[in-house]
């Protein structure tokens, strides 16, 4: 069985089919990121103390680059652990435990939006705000089925009556034509409803900001959605006209959304622990921002 980065490395045109992303996004991906781990690790090794001889122990059988793809590889095609280790050659334990290694820097590294990203620094928030003001955003959700909570008042909560399943709860806004991810809101009850969502989200704006949506976010404030039909009666055509614009505005958020479930561990049923869906999900948000050319990693 081929390994993933090997392939990779024969195939460079076919990253994208692979892991995601481009060759050049990668191979920017792979630097940051072991920058990052080498600056994790010397810190915790200041704080440790130490029993055996450094550098003792047994040798790792991965290259950082391909623990780096394991995790990579794993969102964007979600297989068993067992799958994963016989894909890299290692045991399932091992491809567990590099996962969920490698994942929390990768978190640490992508920023899955625009807000996100800014809100470290004061100023530059403001900044992001008062330019986010001059367009006109887009902002729709979307539900990803999860394991059975155990819990009886969990699953309550969790239980999509829409989907008939229970889900975790996610909505995204973009920039017109989808062009970055603005905000991201993952893991919320699968029975929340999308104005409640948005209501919350709304509150990291200027107040001023507007939005397009669509028939989910009626009684919204600041924000465009098309008009429904009247019971008995019928749309004139002008009102026709309107909500064909309005959807022909609102396609890029779904083509977005559709991108973030390139990535297979935010389609599928998530598998983990419910408390580990947000750090997965952003960070398939960075990788999509990454995707998309408006996240740029600069080592």
């Amino acid at each position: 069985m081929k390994n993933p980065l090997e392939y990779i490395e024969n195939y460079p045109e076919r990253t994208k089919q692979i892991i995601g992303i481009n060759y050049e996004q990668w191979s920017a991906l792979v630097e940051i990121a072991k920058i990052e781990e080498e600056r994790l690790r010397l810190a915790h090794e200041k704080q440790k103390i130490r029993i055996n001889k450094k550098g003792g122990g047994r040798p790792k059988k991965l290259t950082l680059e391909e623990e780096i793809c394991l995790c990579v590889f794993y969102l964007r095609h979600l297989p068993t652990f067992e799958i994963l280790g016989l894909q890299f050659s290692v045991s399932k334990t091992e491809a567990n435990d590099t996962f969920n290694y490698w994942i929390k820097i990768l978190r640490k590294i992508l920023p899955s939006s625009l807000i996100e990203g800014a809100r470290k620094d004061r100023e530059e928030l403001a900044v992001v705000k008062e330019m986010l003001a001059e367009y006109e955003l887009i902002v729709d959700s979307w539900e990803q089925p999860r394991e059975r909570p155990e819990d009886n008042q969990v699953q309550k909560e969790y239980y999509s009556g829409k989907k008939k399943q229970h889900t975790f709860k996610g909505q995204v806004i973009t920039l017109p034509s989808g062009k970055d991810l603005v905000d991201v809101e993952v893991g919320k009850q699968g029975k929340t409803s999308d104005i409640s969502i948005f209501r919350e989200q709304q509150k990291k704006f200027n107040i001023e900001q507007k939005f397009t949506g669509d028939k989910g976010y009626q009684g919204g404030i600041n924000i465009k959605i098309p008009q429904k039909k009247p019971r008995g009666k019928e749309l004139t055509d002008l009102q026709k006209e309107v909500n064909k614009e309005i959807s022909s505005e609102r396609i890029y958020v779904e083509h977005v959304i559709r991108l973030i479930k390139i990535f297979r561990a935010a389609k599928e049923r998530f598998r983990m622990k419910g408390n580990k869906y947000e750090e997965v999900i952003l960070t398939i948000c960075g990788l999509v921002r990454l995707r998309l050319g408006t996240l740029i990693l600069a080592v």
